[in-house]
């Protein structure tokens, strides 16, 4: 299968971005195939929340950019291109759920300033897709477009599925422990988060602010990179032709041995050692270096401050909805109830400390860049798990950039990703960087 394009396998949002505002690909035969392809496959996946009449509104939508846009030499740079909504964003004409059963009129108002972005470079909202509840772990309905049987990953499962399915080439994800990086290694996809506060969280239904990252998923790292030069207000290209202190420019990258490596599975230790051989090949340096051996203090002290901010955040709604909350997510704010204001301010302050112990061993020892398992594994079998974010939560935590790119396939043919983290704030360095490793993984 082709995807939605209709081009080659691989076509991806740079290739689908320049054909259709060249005219090469009309907007409305792309949308046809689309349509063909979404009602295929659409009643297994559920990556999309339902809406009546979806394609007569992108056929008004592509009509009136058009109308709009006749030239193509003054298209804007996503002209037409489908995206994909997080659906804990505000959309002006979509209802907000969040995945959850609480009233959609509690988080209506205006829409995200990423949202807007999108549109005005051209891009349309295909659809909301689908989110765990409140970007948390009870999972939606969403399946793995590479293996139904398996979970896509949480919380931006309908992000990574439409992405991976071909529905879309771009879909806006958040993160707050591991949801755009794990979902994009279980579905084969790239998933970039950025650094903290680079993308502007406004009129995102929050979990845990001092933790959120609007984020994206996507084909691959060129296409990350055009939709982060549309979303960061302070984009810097100049930033995009660094050079790492390895062979050639290349980046130097360590693998973090010790307690947080140790919790990866098998596959993905496995993985990870074959893509850093891959890139040992083609001319890297990859060193293993140990790394995080306050592991467990970092890990409890995200968990606490996630808790204790969802406490916060959902107070009222809670109150008054407490009985249409999951379990799960009940769960989470009953016990972030019981952290006081000095915990979590410590918590909070633990961020900071440990973005400058990383960025401080970084600079001792001649470092660019870390390589490290995306997901602990291959994404696992059911759908009433979204998988185990823990090899994410110390680059969530201390807010450095972070990339996910495929990296094979396991024994049993599942995806499986390697996660690039880099220093906070360079976000177009790591991009860079990344588009690289990504042509080294594909090869």
């Amino acid at each position: 299968m082709t995807g939605v394009t209709g081009l080659e396998p691989g076509a991806g949002l740079t290739v689908l971005a320049r054909l259709l505002r060249s005219g090469d690909l009309s907007l409305d035969e792309h949308l046809l195939r689309l349509e063909v392809l979404v009602r295929a496959r659409e009643p297994v996946l559920q990556a999309l929340l339902p809406e009546e009449g979806r394609f007569e509104r992108l056929r008004r939508e592509a009509g009136a950019l058009l109308e709009r846009y006749p030239e193509p030499a003054r298209r804007p740079p996503l002209f037409g291109v489908p995206v994909g909504v997080k659906d804990i964003f505000r959309a002006d004409g979509f209802p907000v759920r969040a995945g959850s059963r609480l009233p959609p009129e509690l988080f209506a108002g205006p829409e995200a300033m990423c949202v807007t972005a999108l549109k005005r470079a051209g891009a349309l909202v295909l659809a909301k897709t689908a989110t765990t509840e409140f970007a948390y772990f009870a999972p939606g309905p969403t399946r793995n477009p590479r293996a139904p049987e398996h979970t896509p990953g949480g919380s931006s499962s309908g992000s990574a599925a439409a992405v991976a399915a071909g529905y879309c080439p771009l879909a806006l994800g958040t993160q707050t422990g591991g949801s755009i990086i794990r979902p994009a290694a279980f579905c084969g996809v790239v998933g970039f988060k950025p650094s903290y506060g680079r993308i502007p969280m406004d009129c995102v239904i929050p979990l845990a602010p001092s933790l959120d990252h609007v984020g994206v998923l996507t084909t691959d790292v060129e296409s990350a990179m055009l939709a982060a030069s549309l979303l960061c207000p302070d984009w810097d290209a100049g930033r995009l032709r660094p050079a790492g202190r390895g062979p050639g420019g290349t980046p130097v990258l360590a693998v973090p041995v010790g307690p947080y490596l140790s919790r990866a599975a098998e596959d993905g230790l496995g993985q990870l050692a074959e893509a850093c051989r891959r890139l040992a090949d083609a001319g890297y340096e990859v060193r293993e270096l140990p790394a995080l051996a306050d592991f467990e203090e970092i890990e409890a002290r995200h968990r606490m401050l996630l808790a204790a901010e969802a406490a916060r955040v959902h107070a009222a709604w809670f109150e008054r909805f407490g009985e249409l909350y999951h379990p799960r997510t009940a769960a989470l704010i009953e016990r972030g109830r019981g952290v006081s204001d000095e915990e979590l301010s410590e918590a909070v302050r633990g961020r900071e400390r440990l973005r400058r112990e990383l960025a401080l061993l970084m600079d001792d020892q001649g470092l660019d860049a870390w390589i490290s398992p995306a997901a602990r594994g291959a994404a696992p079998r059911g759908l009433d798990s979204t998988g185990d974010p823990v090899m994410n939560l110390p680059w969530t935590y201390c807010g450095v950039p972070a990339l996910a790119v495929p990296a094979g396939l396991n024994a049993d043919g599942l995806p499986v990703g390697v996660q690039i983290t880099a220093r906070w704030y360079q976000d177009e360095t790591l991009l860079a960087w990344g588009a690289g490793i990504d042509r080294a993984l594909r090869s």
